[in-house]
C-alpha cells in the first residue's frame, strides 16, 4: 500500500486508504495551515464537517496548494441540525460554498439521533433519516456528491434505513481503534459492503502512553501513531488520523513500508479492555 493507493466504494468511486482528519483544527491559519502541510505531504484524502467550523480554511488550503480538483477526495458531513429533506440540501450547498468547490466525493449524515430529533418522539430518528437519505440520493443522482454515506451509524440505524433507501450508505465512519473496536458494526459493514471509516484511531491520544503499543513502537522503529495507524490500515479500515503540527502530520504518513504481524495485531486487540467506550449514537446530546 501507498499514499495513493485506494480502496473502491460500493459504486466503483475511489477513495485514497488514508485521510486527514480536521474535526478540532480551528477555522483560520491553523485549519488552512495544517491542510496546505497535508497535501504538500501527499495526502489526497481530506475530510471536515460543517460543525466543525472551517470548511472556508480548508477550501482555501484546497485553492491555494494547487493540486487539481480531480486529484483530491473532499468530504464534508450534514450537521444535526439539518436532519430534514430540504435542510440537508440547502446544507449541502452551503458546505460547496464554503469550500469553494463544485461537487463532494463524499457527504456523511454526521449523527443518526441527535437530541432535537430524540425530542421528538422515540422513533423520530427513523423518519428524519429516510427524509434526509433522500435529500442525498438525489445530491448523488445530481451529481453534488460522488458518494455518500454515513457517520456514528449503528446497526439499527443502518437496519431502519435499509427499509427505505434505494442506495445503500457506501462509507460509515466511526469511532474505530484498539480499544473500542466496534466489532459487531464492522462486521455488519463489511457484510453490506459499507466501508469502515476510522476517526480518531489514536483513540483520541489515551492509547500513546499504554506499554503494548510502546513496544511495537520499538520494535518496529515507528512511532506509537504510526503504529495505531497501521493497525488501522491492517484491519481493512480508512483511518483519518488529525494534528497542526506539520512533523507529525509527514510522519503520519510514513506508515507504508511495513506491516504488523498477526501476533502484534492481537496484541493491540487486546487493548479493547481498557475502558475507552465508543460514543453512544441514541445518547448523543449534539
Amino acid at each position: 500500500m501507498s499514499l495513493t493507493d485506494t480502496y473502491t466504494l460500493s459504486n466503483g468511486v475511489k477513495i485514497p486508504v488514508l485521510g486527514f482528519g480536521t474535526w478540532q483544527s480551528a477555522d483560520g491559519d491553523v485549519a488552512y495551515q495544517a491542510v496546505k502541510w497535508a497535501l504538500d505531504a501527499g495526502y489526497r484524502h481530506i475530510d471536515t464537517a460543517a460543525i466543525y467550523g472551517n470548511e472556508s480554511s480548508v477550501g482555501r488550503a484546497i485553492k491555494d496548494s494547487g493540486v487539481p480538483r480531480e486529484e483530491l477526495f473532499v468530504t464534508s458531513k450534514l450537521w444535526n441540525d439539518a436532519h430534514s429533506h430540504d435542510a440537508a440540501l440547502e446544507a449541502l450547498d452551503t458546505s460547496l460554498d464554503k469550500l469553494g468547490l463544485d461537487y463532494l466525493d463524499l457527504y456523511l449524515i454526521h449523527w443518526p439521533n441527535p437530541s432535537g430529533i430524540q425530542a421528538q418522539g422515540s422513533d423520530a430518528w427513523k423518519s428524519a433519516n429516510a427524509d434526509t437519505w433522500r435529500a442525498f440520493e438525489e445530491a448523488y443522482a445530481s451529481g453534488k456528491v460522488k458518494a455518500i454515506g454515513v457517520s456514528n451509524f449503528q446497526i439499527h440505524h443502518l437496519e431502519a434505513l435499509a427499509q427505505t433507501q434505494n442506495i445503500a450508505p457506501m462509507v460509515n465512519q466511526n469511532f474505530l481503534n484498539p480499544s473500542d473496536q466496534q466489532a459487531d458494526l464492522v462486521a455488519y459493514n463489511t457484510a453490506h459492503n459499507i466501508l469502515n471509516e476510522a476517526y480518531s484511531p489514536l483513540g483520541t491520544g489515551k492509547l500513546v502512553d499504554l506499554p503494548q503499543v510502546s513496544n511495537l513502537a520499538e520494535k518496529y522503529g515507528k512511532s506509537i501513531p504510526q503504529i495505531l495507524i497501521r493497525w488501522s490500515l491492517d484491519k481493512g479500515f480508512l483511518p483519518l488520523p488529525k494534528s497542526t503540527h506539520e512533523s507529525y502530520i509527514q510522519a503520519n504518513t510514513d506508515v507504508f513500508d511495513f506491516t504488523l504481524t498477526p501476533e502484534d495485531i492481537g496484541s493491540l486487540d487486546k487493548l479493547q479492555s481498557v475502558g475507552e467506550l465508543h460514543l453512544d449514537a441514541d445518547k448523543a446530546t449534539f
